[in-house]
């Protein structure tokens, strides 16, 4: 079953974003990870199946093996507890979401979101590699270069591994793609300590995610973190190093100097690169060996990384 929209009568509809459709349950949040995929910032018609269950099945894994660095917002993922609450939330017949919501959903706690990107980087790659090579080509003779306060040896190649991980973190825009800032302009944005503490927190997460698929022959090269403020601590929220917040490469394919293959939806994106759109809404239709292809990349990268299938 393809799951691109929900709706469930009785429940506010707090957000609905690109993939995950959330509603207010008062004191919680119920998030469903829909089958949905955007690429430039526009959600496409079709829907990749298991998509949704595997962002919500890698994120559980991941909590658990984080939850020594940092709370959470998981309150239960069980079916059986999510289809109770809502229940008792007033959901008539609750029963008959549970097949729409199974693997797909979690209850969590509400958290007031930081108001930045925690993006950790251990490889040259993707809008930092851009960037890196615009500033390169300003100054064609310099031996480093400075890219949003991190200073990097001028000769580093796309997909080179970084001397050590990076906090680059991002501004959150309404509109268009978010905005690669510097550790010192999110201290401005959000304060000393916090800044602090988000890129202390995103790095150790990063570090020990990265271990561990390492060990599972995936490099993690760079990764998107969410968190938000609870009863006055910053927990971890949303989804995490999930093929959409994260670019996995495999260890046996990497060759540094260029793009590399990953296990996300790069493969939708080189195809929409082909097609004579203008990147805005609507969307064009993917065709079903595109649609195929991108469900088998994401499963692959939860078999990888978990050591079983869904």
């Amino acid at each position: 079953m393809i799951v691109t929209t929900t709706n469930i009568p009785g429940l506010n509809k707090h957000i609905t974003g690109k993939v995950r459709d959330v509603y207010d349950l008062g004191e919680n949040l119920l998030l469903v990870a829909s089958d949905r995929i955007s690429a430039f910032d526009v959600v496409l018609p079709n829907g990749i199946p298991d998509k949704g269950r595997v962002l919500t099945q890698l994120s559980l894994f991941w909590f658990e093996l984080t939850k020594g660095i940092t709370e959470n917002h998981l309150i239960t993922a069980d079916a059986d507890e999510i289809v109770e609450r809502l229940s008792q939330a007033g959901v008539a017949d609750a029963g008959k979401y549970r097949e729409t919501l199974e693997g797909r959903s979690m209850i969590v706690r509400k958290a007031k979101p930081a108001p930045i990107e925690c993006v950790v980087r251990g490889y040259l790659s993707g809008s930092a590699w851009k960037e890196f090579s615009q500033l390169k080509s300003q100054t064609p003779d310099a031996k480093m270069v400075v890219l949003h306060g991190v200073a990097l040896s001028a000769i580093l190649r796309e997909s080179d591994k970084l001397p050590a991980p990076f906090f680059m973190p991002a501004t959150k825009e309404l509109s268009g793609h978010d905005v690669n800032i510097s550790l010192d302009r999110a201290r401005e944005l959000v304060g000393n300590d916090m800044a602090d503490e988000l890129a202390g927190k995103s790095i150790s997460i990063y570090r020990k995610a990265s271990e561990y698929a390492a060990s599972r022959g995936i490099i993690i090269s760079d990764t998107k973190f969410e968190f938000g403020a609870k009863d006055g601590k910053l927990i971890l929220i949303d989804e995490v190093l999930t093929p959409d917040s994260s670019r996995f490469w495999d260890v046996e394919l990497y060759t540094p100097g260029g793009p590399q293959p990953s296990f996300d939806k790069q493969y939708v994106r080189d195809y929409l690169e082909t097609l004579d759109w203008d990147k805005t809404y609507p969307g064009p239709e993917l065709p079903e060996e595109v649609v195929r292809r991108t469900s088998e990349k994401y499963k692959e990268a939860y078999w990888r990384i978990v050591g079983r299938g869904l």
